[in-house]
């Protein structure tokens, strides 16, 4: 299927003869490399600084513990603001945490507490960037090249991964920690000067809008109530922190066991982003072989391989050969649990589910980073990356028995619901509402009806409802009221738009059960205010 979307669109780089996104990514592939420039300086000053695996760890945890703290909030503010000029601004927060790091380096006043607190202001850019990008894409091409967007733009990461640390290795040994962060600071330009140059049109106002508080508890519920979220969540949690070690522990790795300088670390980060690019290009192949469960178990067991291997020393020729082979594991598994997200999630909600991802993902890396440099601390950095790889193996086994979901329901919108009856208009921020829905049904088919319903609870509950239940009349068997409260009635009518194809297919199920006359009468209840 996919060959064939590509053929229809002109190939998976038709995206770019759309002159928007090949300026905007672009921007993006400097910006990016600069990004890894900064973080291969980062990670080596600090061995400067303290040989403890503690402290090189740290510098990790600090750039992904904001993300893991402001990924959801991010993704909110993705939905409700101008988002090229939210950019702008997040771009000039990184650019002046990138300045803080180039002129403490020159004036010889870098430390680890400034090190690691100006990685951690890095990071809340980097946090607030990643859900706001990811929604801009559809933005910029049409909707026939959204896939190749995508696509292109892993593509664009994987290259900056595998130039910026290579480059950024043999700039800090050769000119220096100050003007490496320079580099870091001119890419900036290129991705403002970008996103000014889009003249993005005012996005048109809705009554519906929503606002941050509303937005931000409709995500985190939608997020509580999906159970494919949640296997997602715990598959990438797992994978994620145990193979976190390798990265925590790079720096030492590339100076203690292999004896290199910051020229070598940087061409190992250099292999990975190598070795990732490799893998996208044969993942089409490895697709047509394996389901998503059989690419992420053989991402596990091929990390696993090269965490142990490292842990013996090998010569620096075979170490850059197994990190093109950890590269090439990395971006399978980054793809395969990103694409799994993507397939399960509605546009409205998008944003906020993504964002809830990013949150795990850099959770599990930043206690990941913390917990595997504690231990190396105490029982040093080889047995740490073989106690690693022993646990990533074991249990990337036993999470196999949990399966990816497979992402193929339709969650466009249906319409499916009629717009609610009312006496007179009702304001949009009246709530709590509590819909009833009066079902009557043959007592022979109650169990069947309860067990589908039930189903359809899952649905209110991701749609906005924050309590659900199904409840029957003692005096008149058959006559069954499902229920459920929303916030406000501006969430209620919300729901109304979110229903998707998906949903209403589990909703006709439901209605097949209705023996009464006409449609299940529905009815909606406003809490009552003294002054009405």
């Amino acid at each position: 299927m996919a060959p064939n979307a590509q053929t229809s669109t002109g190939g998976s780089f038709a995206p770019l003869r759309q002159t928007l996104f090949a300026v905007l990514w672009a921007a993006t592939v400097i910006g990016n490399t600069g990004s890894f420039i900064r973080d291969v300086a980062s990670a080596w000053i600090m061995t400067d600084l303290s040989p403890s695996p503690a402290a090189v760890a740290m510098v990790q945890a600090a750039a992904t513990l904001p993300v893991f703290l402001l990924a959801i909030p991010a993704g909110v503010l993705a939905d409700i603001l101008d988002r090229r000029k939210f950019l702008i601004g997040i771009q000039v927060l990184m650019a002046c945490a990138s300045i803080g790091l180039m002129l403490l380096s020159a004036a010889g006043l870098q430390s680890i507490t400034s090190l690691v607190a100006l990685t951690f202001l890095g990071g809340v850019g980097a946090a607030l960037m990643g859900p706001t990008w990811q929604a801009i894409v559809p933005e910029l091409v049409e909707k026939k090249d959204l896939k190749g967007a995508v696509a292109l733009n892993s593509l664009g990461i994987n290259i900056a991964r595998a130039t910026g640390p290579a480059l950024g290795g043999l700039i800090l040994s050769t000119l220096g920690a100050a003007f490496t962060y320079g580099i870091d600071v001119i890419s900036y330009v290129f991705v403002i000067a970008a996103l000014l140059w889009w003249r993005r049109p005012p996005a048109a106002q809705d009554a519906l809008s929503e606002r941050f508080l509303g937005a931000f508890r409709a995500g985190l519920r939608y997020a509580r109530a999906s159970r494919e979220l949640h296997v997602v969540l715990a598959r990438a949690f797992v994978f994620f922190a145990l193979a976190s070690s390798v990265w925590a522990l790079l720096p030492l790795l590339a100076r203690q066991l292999l004896g290199g300088g910051a020229g070598f670390y940087g061409i190992l980060l250099g292999a990975v982003g190598l070795g990732a690019i490799g893998g996208a290009v044969v993942m089409p192949k490895l697709r047509a072989r394996l389901n998503a469960d059989g690419l992420l178990l053989a991402a596990a067991m091929v990390t696993a391989t090269v965490m142990a291997f490292l842990s013996f020393a090998p010569p620096q020729w075979a170490a850059v050969i197994a990190l093109l082979l950890l590269g090439a594991a990395w971006i399978t598994a980054l793809t395969t649990l990103n694409g799994v997200a993507q397939s399960i999630l509605p546009n409205w909600v998008r944003g906020r589910s993504l964002a809830v991802y990013l949150t795990v993902f850099n959770g599990a890396m930043t206690a990941g980073s913390l917990g595997w440099g504690a231990v190396a601390q105490g029982i040093g950095v080889p047995y740490t990356l073989q106690v690693g790889a022993v646990g990533l193996v074991l249990a990337g086994l036993a999470a196999h028995r949990l399966k990816l979901p497979r992402g193929e329901a339709d969650l466009t919108p249906s319409n499916y619901w009629p717009e609610p009856l009312t006496a007179e208009p009702v304001e949009y921020d009246r709530g709590p509402v509590l819909i009833q829905i009066e079902y009557r049904i043959e007592p022979v088919e109650r169990a069947a009806f309860i067990a589908a319903v039930t189903r359809l609870s899952a649905e209110r509950r991701r749609d906005g409802a924050y309590a659900w239940g199904i409840a029957e009349d003692v005096a008149a068997p058959g006559l069954m009221l499902e229920w459920f409260e929303v916030e406000s009635w501006a969430e209620h009518l919300r729901q109304h738009q979110r229903v998707s194809r998906a949903d209403a297919d589990i909703q006709a199920e439901v209605m097949r059960f209705h023996r009464g006359e006409g449609k299940p009468v529905v009815r909606h209840f406003l809490a009552a205010r003294r002054s009405d």
